[in-house]
């Protein structure tokens, strides 16, 4: 009988394993497939022209291609490039303001027809973007906003709601209660604004920013600062990362620190590592960016502009709060 009873229960056990293990595949199987389906196609494409016997020539400057973020704006643009016959060249912006003037100034004189870029510094470009309009060739700026009337055309989010978005998200993790610490990337103006409205938000309700640290928007850079907020701080609750480089650094401290039990963290932009965290439920929120739209914005309004044709002064793109219940969703901002 007590044989019967054990082969019963091992049975059962066997039963349950089986399962669970196909009820894991499948889950495998579906976000694979939301992953390798990729991002929504463009709406629209614009119509290209002729310029000077030619099709139109882009140039597109990003902030860095590190960044997974970076190069799906790049992907995005040269998706609506190709669909529309437009050539385009990259130029690595290299983190450097200096870098990318020079970039501009050598697709100028390389009689380019429109102009792409991603500020690293919103101020120190500003002369740079003179220049290009005064040789007649516009320039749309995607991402970081640059104030000037020389921009024909801004693509992007308000990165001090987006910063106010994701500190209320934490806000209610949090109950409103509790110290934070943040890794930032001082050299950024887009990512001191998300620092100043997401700190904005969470000390109108009471919660306190106990120390920021500056990961220079370089992911080893923002290991090494976040490895050393966690060690100040053995009671810290709550971090907040500025962008893609400062959560994948905070991520790798938290783990290699064993702090996942203990500390709560929300940020910008999906990775490997951000999504590894949301699974878990540590990281509890992050502020995605529709990176491939950015792209297709971008990419339209430059066509638009070396054709002659009038554009909107501001596009902007909506962000996605992605959680760990939603994550499923968003796994084809993993890809490249």
């Amino acid at each position: 009988m007590r044989q019967k009873v054990t082969a019963v229960v091992a049975l059962g056990l066997l039963l349950t394993t089986v399962g669970c293990d196909t009820q894991a595949r499948r889950e495998i199987a579906a976000e694979k497939k939301a992953s390798e389906q990729g991002p929504p196609p463009p709406a629209e494409v614009a119509r290209s022209c002729t310029v000077r016997g030619h099709a139109p020539k882009i140039g597109i400057v990003p902030i860095n291609l590190q960044a997974l973020f970076f190069n799906q704006i790049n992907s995005g643009a040269r998706t609506v490039a190709r669909k529309a016959g437009v050539k385009t060249q990259i130029v690595n912006g290299n983190d450097d303001s200096a870098t990318q003037s020079n970039a501009i100034d050598d697709l100028v004189a390389n009689h380019y027809d429109a102009i792409i870029v991603d500020a690293v510094d919103t101020e120190g470009i500003k002369p740079a973007i003179r220049r290009a309009k005064a040789a007649g060739v516009p320039v749309v700026a995607v991402d970081a906003t640059v104030d000037d009337p020389a921009v024909s055309t801004q693509v992007g989010v308000g990165n001090a709601e987006g910063g106010r978005r994701i500190g209320e998200a934490l806000l209610k993790t949090a109950g409103n209660r509790g110290g934070i610490g943040v890794v930032g990337a001082l050299n950024s103006t887009i990512q001191n604004e998300r620092q100043k409205g997401f700190a904005d938000a969470v000390t109108a309700k009471g919660m306190k920013i106990q120390n920021v640290v500056d990961g220079r928007n370089i992911q080893e850079n923002a290991q090494t600062a976040a490895e050393n907020l966690l060690t100040r701080d053995p009671g810290l609750k709550y971090a907040y990362a500025t962008g893609e480089p400062a959560l994948i650094g905070l991520a790798a401290a938290v783990v290699s620190q064993h702090r996942t039990k203990d500390l709560k963290v929300v940020g910008w932009d999906l990775s490997s590592q951000a999504v590894d965290g949301l699974r878990a439920g540590w990281i509890t929120g992050v502020l995605q960016q529709n990176t491939f739209r950015f792209g297709y914005e971008a990419m339209n309004s430059a066509i638009d502009l070396a054709c002659g044709r009038t554009t909107r002064r501001q596009v902007p793109v909506p962000t996605q709060l992605v959680t760990p219940d939603n994550v499923k969703d968003y796994l084809y901002y993993l890809e490249k």
